[in-house]
C-alpha cells in the first residue's frame, strides 16, 4: 500500500480520498477549510494536514481535486504548497480540470524539483465519485502515469493515458464540449415534447432506445421534467471548464460554434440565479425565454 496525500475535499475528492483509505493506503488530507478534513479524519481513519506541503511530507503521491488554476498553483507552489513538503521523485496527479497552460507549467516545475507531474482529470460528477466509477484522463510521461493507473483504479472504471503533459486536460476539454451540446439537445428535445402535449417520459421511453439514447438522457430526463436541478456538476463550474475550452479553441484553430452559443445559455442560467444549479438546468431555461 501507499502513503498518499489528497487535497481538495469538494463533493468529488471527498469521496475519492475515502476510496484510497479503504482500500488500505495511508492518506493524509488537506482542504482550505481545515474543519472539514479533520471530518473526513475521523470518518474514515485518515489524518489530516494544516498545509499541501505538511500533507504531502512523506507522501509518494499526492493526489489534488481543487476548483481552478489558481486554486491549484495555490496548491503546488510556495513554501506552503505540496511540492515543497515533497520528497524527490514524488509523483503529483492532478485530477481537477484546468487549461492545458497550467498543467505544462506546473509539470515544468515539478520536472525542476526532481518530482514527477501528471495531469489526470475525471468526469463521471458526485455519483461516479461516491461510487468509484470515474472515467480518468491522462496525461504525462509513461513511467509516471504506470505508477499512478494502481491507485487511481481504486475510483475508477476506466483510466486510460492519451499523451504528454496537458492531454488529459484536452481531453476533458473535449468532454465538456460533448455534454454542452447532449444537454442542450436533450432540453430541447423535452421542451418540444412538452410543448406538444405529448407525455416526456412516454417519449424518452422510445427514443432512448434508438440513436437518441445517451448517458444524460438517461440519468437525467426525469429529474428535468421534475423541475429538479440539484444533481452533478454546477452551472458555475460548467462555464468555468467551457471558458476554457473556448479559449483553448481561438489559440488552436477549433471551430465551438455550438459551444460558445450553449455557454451563453448557461449564462442565462446564471441570470436566473442557477449558478448552482446542475448542468441539465439548460431545460429549465428554455421554460423562461
Amino acid at each position: 500500500m501507499t502513503k498518499v496525500a489528497f487535497l481538495g475535499l469538494g463533493v468529488m475528492g471527498y469521496p475519492m480520498a475515502g476510496h484510497l483509505q479503504a482500500a488500505g493506503h495511508e492518506v493524509t488530507v488537506y482542504n482550505r477549510t481545515a474543519a472539514k478534513a479533520e471530518a473526513w479524519a475521523k470518518e474514515h481513519g485518515g489524518q489530516s494536514a494544516a498545509t499541501p506541503a505538511d500533507a504531502a511530507k512523506g507522501a509518494e503521491l499526492v493526489m489534488a481535486c481543487v476548483g481552478n488554476d489558481d486554486d491549484l498553483r495555490a496548491v503546488c507552489l510556495g513554501d506552503t504548497g505540496a511540492f515543497a513538503g515533497m520528497s524527490k521523485g514524488a509523483l503529483f496527479v492532478d485530477h481537477t480540470t484546468v487549461s492545458a497552460k497550467v498543467t505544462r507549467e506546473l509539470f515544468e516545475a515539478s520536472k525542476a524539483k526532481g518530482l514527477s507531474f501528471v495531469d489526470a482529470p475525471v468526469s463521471g460528477g458526485q455519483a461516479g465519485a461516491e461510487n468509484g466509477q470515474l472515467s480518468i484522463m491522462c496525461g504525462g510521461d509513461q513511467t509516471d502515469y504506470d505508477r499512478a493507473e494502481p491507485v487511481m483504479n481504486v475510483y475508477a472504471k476506466l483510466v486510460r493515458r492519451i499523451g504528454a503533459s496537458g492531454a488529459g486536460q484536452l481531453t476533458k476539454m473535449a468532454n465538456q464540449i460533448a455534454i454542452a451540446g447532449l444537454v442542450q439537445g436533450l432540453s430541447e428535445a423535452l421542451h418540444f415534447a412538452t410543448k406538444a402535449g405529448l407525455d416526456g417520459r412516454d417519449v424518452v421511453e422510445v427514443i432512448s432506445q434508438g440513436a437518441a439514447g445517451s448517458w444524460q438522457m438517461a440519468n437525467r430526463y426525469e429529474t428535468m421534467l421534475d423541475d429538479h436541478f440539484e444533481h452533478g456538476f454546477a452551472v458555475d463550474w460548467m462555464r468555468k471548464d467551457l471558458g476554457i475550452c473556448l479559449e483553448t479553441a481561438n489559440e488552436n484553430g477549433a471551430s465551438l460554434p455550438v459551444t460558445a452559443l450553449v455557454d451563453q445559455f448557461y449564462k442565462d442560467v446564471q441570470k436566473m440565479g442557477g449558478g448552482r444549479w446542475d448542468t441539465s438546468s439548460l431545460f429549465k431555461r428554455l421554460e423562461t425565454y
